[in-house]
């Protein structure tokens, strides 16, 4: 006796993925989100279920997983050439002075 072995077939389907940006926020926002609370977890959720209507019958025994990223923009300094100068122009400035004085 041969035993027969049925494949289902699976089709994966490679869809957008929805991105939602929050702007900038608050650490408390921020920590409610991560808690899964907060007006900022509501949008998520309000946007997983926006989704769920948009694709119809074929978000049908599918769970939508939302993926939060969190990110800061990394700060850079910039050096002030007018703090640096003037200083050094108004010394310059200064000496140029004593110096026409003395004449």
């Amino acid at each position: 006796m041969v035993a027969k072995t049925t494949e289902k077939e699976t089709s994966t389907e490679m869809t957008q993925p929805v991105i939602i940006d929050l702007g900038e926020q608050k650490s408390k926002a921020l920590k409610e989100l991560k808690a899964g609370e907060g007006e900022l977890w509501d949008e998520v959720f309000d946007v997983v279920e926006e989704v769920k209507e948009m694709l119809g019958k074929g978000a049908e025994g599918k769970v939508l997983v939302p993926v939060i990223m969190l990110y800061e923009k990394k700060q850079t300094r910039r050096v002030d050439l007018e703090r640096i100068l003037f200083p050094l122009m108004d010394r310059i400035n200064d000496d140029d002075e004593d110096d026409d004085e003395e004449e």
